[in-house]
């Protein structure tokens, strides 16, 4: 009994700031998004917070740009990741500066890696000199659709290194025996990468696909600081809408539009997480 006190005690201080800061400000964001009005005039009005959001062009276009991104750009950095990571497994030796260079992109100041879009994809920015100097139509690369690509391609060279170290991990992990025997007994190359590595490698790629998610909503920060309040509408995300009605002191719509980006996610990485569950029970 004494032991089950001390327990408590210790962890007694950050329970209760997870619950003062955590709990019951998500608590009170829940509340506002199905009410009216503020303070004591508060009205409990359902879901028709939600159904207004839904019809709100400008949370279509910032919910429709977000899943766009999260959708063309996790593959693509998975598939980076476990590509580079099988390559410097082999090359694990020769290749050590390369993986710690690897990481460079992801502790890189926001600031700096603002500067080096500017830099690169300006109206006056090498990338238009360069074109101008090939004799071919220059873009305002920031205030076109181009601003999507470019924003990915940010996010892929800002997030893929962290992405990587956090796969080889997982590839370094698998015993050397495993695939002795596999070798021993006939199988081909594919069939030990079907049966030995990537059986073993389900909760690593889920690791990195929970950061690479948490990695793809901070990129938000390049985005804000480059586009600005209003950016090209194809770079205008759900943290944009959310940042303005937080300016605008529209709390229910902040609220309906913050408990949407939460289930969103939790629903994603639910899926996920059942689906590598079940996978390893399979192999089992």
């Amino acid at each position: 009994m004494k032991r089950t006190w001390k327990g408590y005690l210790f962890v007694g201080p950050l329970l209760a700031g997870f619950l003062l800061f955590y709990v019951a400000p998500f608590g009170q964001v829940v509340w506002d998004s199905f009410s009216q009005g503020t303070g004591k005039s508060q009205l409990f009005v359902g879901l028709e917070n939600y159904s207004r959001m839904f019809q709100n062009n400008m949370f279509l276009l910032a919910f429709g740009n977000s899943l766009k991104f999260l959708g063309v750009g996790l593959p693509v950095i998975l598939v980076l990741s476990y590509g580079l990571g099988m390559f410097l497994k082999g090359q694990a030796s020769r290749f050590a500066l390369l993986r710690t260079l690897f990481l460079l992109p992801y502790v890189m100041p926001v600031a700096g890696t603002v500067l080096l879009v500017d830099l690169l994809f300006s109206q006056t920015g090498i990338t238009n000199r360069l074109l101008e100097a090939l004799g071919l139509p220059v873009t305002d690369w920031l205030q076109s659709p181009a601003a999507f690509w470019v924003m990915l391609l940010l996010y892929l060279w800002k997030s893929t290194g962290y992405s990587v170290v956090l796969v080889l991990a997982g590839l370094m992990s698998i015993p050397g025996e495993h695939y002795d025997v596999a070798q021993v007994e006939g199988a081909a190359p594919w069939q030990s990468f079907r049966y030995v590595t990537m059986p073993q490698m389900w909760y690593a790629l889920f690791i990195a696909f929970v950061f690479s998610l948490i990695n793809a909503f901070k990129c938000f920060r390049e985005i804000f600081l480059v586009g600005g309040e209003h950016p090209h509408e194809s770079v205008y995300m759900l943290q944009h809408f959310i940042n303005n009605s937080f300016e605008n002191l529209n709390y229910q719509r902040l609220s309906v539009a913050s408990v949407l980006l939460f289930l969103v996610i939790t629903l994603v990485l639910g899926l996920c997480w059942l689906w590598v569950t079940r996978k390893e029970g399979a192999l089992r």
